[in-house]
């Protein structure tokens, strides 16, 4: 039986996507107010865990349920390009499922559930007979809440051995929610491929203008309960600080409306990085509450 290049399975995993919860969880690290010292391996094991593993599990299992919609949009994607052959795909993501389950289960009893929490997801995400994306609002809200706000819990998790304080939770869910609008704008790429094979995107829902338009309010109106927030727990700098990235997201969101269609993957590597900063100046803010108990 043919085997796939080490460079197609790579290529499956997507490296470039493991970025976001990687950085989510560190941000629940951060936020958690509990030192480092000491448990550097549980941190560096918790982040292979929510990006080279978890997050490759959801792409290796996209890309096989996937294939025939990608042989449209993305013909050189490694699974219709014939790169991974034969059922390699599904091999890869029933493996990678159960090497991220092993690692969980090493780091305790949290971070096992909040990973079986994510991987169920990424199945039904992706695997009939649920298929969450084949309807833009159910399978954007399952994507946010894995890339943002579960692994930010599991990060916060990791660190006190024990359920997260209310606010980095309400802090980790805001974030979750702002995300589904960033994953709004990376349905723009396969808009035709989408249409064609009956998956019902919110670009082919509500069009692209639309959807763009809806995609930038839920990414700034968390953001803006996110800096209430800051400000009722006295953290004013903070607030600040986030307030002014929300101010430059907004700014480009005016150049993403005018060519939605066109600028959509422009905004997600300027104006989504401006999101995920604000995202790690709220968890700084984070410490000291959580520190003190208030």
């Amino acid at each position: 039986m043919a085997t796939p290049a080490p460079s197609a399975l790579v290529e499956l995993l997507k490296p470039i996507t493991w970025f976001a919860p990687m950085w989510a969880f560190t941000c629940g690290v951060v936020s958690s107010g509990q030192s480092p010292h000491g448990q550097w391996a549980v941190i560096a094991a918790g982040v292979v865990l929510a990006g080279p593993l978890v997050c490759a599990t959801s792409q290796a299992v996209n890309d096989w349920y996937d294939r025939h919609v990608d042989a449209i949009n993305e013909p050189n994607r490694p699974i219709p390009s014939g790169r991974m052959p034969g059922r390699w795909g599904f091999y890869v993501a029933s493996a990678w499922t159960l090497l991220s389950l092993a690692v969980a289960a090493a780091l305790g009893p949290w971070i096992l559930g909040a990973a079986l929490f994510g991987l169920v997801l990424a199945w039904l995400y992706s695997a009939p007979p649920l298929r969450l994306k084949r309807n833009g609002w159910w399978g954007n809200s399952a994507v946010a809440l894995c890339y943002e706000g579960l692994p930010w819990f599991t990060g916060a998790a990791v660190m006190a051995a024990a359920m997260p304080d209310r606010r980095v939770l309400a802090v980790a869910f805001l974030y979750s929610v702002g995300a589904h609008g960033i994953m709004t704008l990376n349905d723009f790429k396969s808009v035709e491929g989408d249409r064609r094979t009956g998956i019902r995107s919110l670009p082919v829902q509500l069009g692209t203008d639309r959807a763009a338009r809806f995609a930038c309010l839920v990414m700034a109106l968390p953001q803006a309960v996110v800096i209430a927030c800051l400000l009722a727990w006295e953290r004013p700098w903070h607030a600040g600080l986030v307030a002014a990235l929300l101010l430059g997201q907004i700014l480009l969101m005016g150049r993403l409306l005018a060519a939605p269609r066109a600028r959509a993957a422009w905004y997600n590597g300027t104006g989504t990085t401006l999101y995920v900063l604000g995202m790690l100046v709220a968890a700084f803010a984070l410490r000291p509450l959580v520190q003190a108990g208030l």
